[in-house]
């Protein structure tokens, strides 16, 4: 860039008049003056030449820097993946079939108790004994009172015989003899009534027992011999049928809804490696109003490590699904819901909200939000903006 310094003639004259009245020192004076500002002005355009070279050749606008202050960050098009359906839910384990066991008859005194929590137990068996002198005492005396009846039917009946041998001879009327017939049939009537009577007395003794309604697993025990017991008492035991064992995990209403009976799940108790093969038996057909979930009920064999009231975690296969698979780091969540950023093609991060779904090992299944081609911020995204503009680097997902 070339600057030149003008001086017009006139000028010159004029320099010319005044240099010519000048003595020789002043004229001496006055060109060391002119030659010291003349390289003062040759230096500064010199340095305001080099600035415009170094910045290159224009001047930087006031506020056009975004670009080199935008921030980088890594982005990845995800694409869609064949993702293995696997719900994992929380749950409780509880006995598939919980019999409670109580007094089924007056009760009275608890004799002994045959049976333990953690006991193996059949149909029928006894699992405690309840005082029974009382009864024993009933059914005696009833007894005593058929064998009394029965005495006096055979006497009627020797009765009845009698006359009916004398009727022939006119010894005995025939009034007689109906009546005596009538006797007789009393006689065996009441019979009848004393046995029955005892066999309700002996079905009422039987009752005190307390015996196991089917075979199982006896979960709880709640009495113990001297105590007390009527129909107004609490169940005294508590017996798993068959010992089956069930999960019952808290899933949401998508998760429910995609869901049928007969599906495998792998069980893990809370604190133990071990696993457990179940299978979903029955899907709650109501949801809890207040927490939105409803329960998917896993039946499973008995196991010792499977004890109810315990916790544990169910693995619950769901079938396959086509979706986009992006890392946990890459989604964000806040009060309006799931979001990801998308970089767009003036490099601007966009706001884009998505539905999660399962959690796999290779990240969070995005199952609506995404087309799979976009270009989705994978790291700190929560330090960008909606519409701020970035520097994209790509990774291969």
């Amino acid at each position: 860039m070339n600057y030149e310094t003008t001086i017009t003639a006139d000028i010159q004259d004029d320099i010319s008049t005044d240099v010519a009245g000048r003595t020789d020192s002043q004229q001496s004076s006055s060109r060391k003056t002119l030659v010291i500002s003349l390289v003062g002005l040759l230096v500064l355009l010199g340095a305001i030449a080099a600035y415009f070279t170094l910045a290159g050749g224009e001047p930087v606008p006031a506020g056009d820097d975004d670009g080199l202050q935008a921030p980088v960050v890594t982005v990845i098009a995800p694409g869609k993946t064949t993702v293995s359906g696997m719900i994992e839910a929380p749950g409780t384990l509880a006995a598939r079939r919980p019999m409670p066991v109580g007094v089924v008859g007056e009760g009275g005194r608890v004799l002994s108790v045959r049976v333990d929590a953690g006991d193996w137990v059949q149909r029928g068996e006894i699992l405690a004994v309840i005082d029974r002198s009382v009864q024993s005492q009933q059914a005696a005396g009833q007894a005593a009172q058929i064998e009394v009846s029965r005495a006096d039917a055979q006497l009627a009946q020797a009765n009845l015989d009698r006359s009916l041998q004398l009727v022939e001879r006119g010894f005995v009327s025939q009034a007689d003899v109906d009546r005596l017939t009538s006797t007789r049939d009393a006689a065996d009537a009441r019979v009848k009534v004393a046995e029955a009577q005892l066999a309700e007395l002996r079905a009422r003794a039987a009752r005190l027992n307390i015996v196991a309604p089917a075979a199982g697993y006896v979960l709880e025990r709640s009495v113990e011999p001297g105590q007390t017991v009527g129909a107004g008492t609490p169940a005294l035991f508590s017996i798993a049928r068959g010992g089956e064992m069930e999960l019952l995990a808290q899933l949401s209403e998508n998760q429910l809804s995609g869901l049928s009976q007969g599906v495998s799940a792998t069980i893990t108790p809370t604190g133990s490696a071990k696993t457990f093969e179940g299978q979903v038996w029955q899907l709650s057909p109501v949801i809890d109003p207040q927490s939105r979930q409803g329960t998917a009920r896993i039946a499973l064999p008995y196991a010792a490590e499977l004890r109810p009231g315990g916790f544990a975690t169910a693995q619950i296969n769901s079938g396959s699904i086509e979706a986009t698979v992006l890392p946990e780091s890459a989604v964000l969540a806040d009060s309006e819901g799931s979001f990801v950023y998308v970089v767009n093609d003036e490099n601007k991060a966009t706001r884009t909200s998505v539905t999660t779904g399962m959690v796999t090992p290779q990240g969070i299944a995005i199952t609506a939000g995404l087309e799979g081609t976009e270009l989705v911020v994978l790291r700190a995204g929560g330090f960008l903006n909606p519409g701020e503009t970035v520097n994209p680097r790509r990774e291969e997902n």
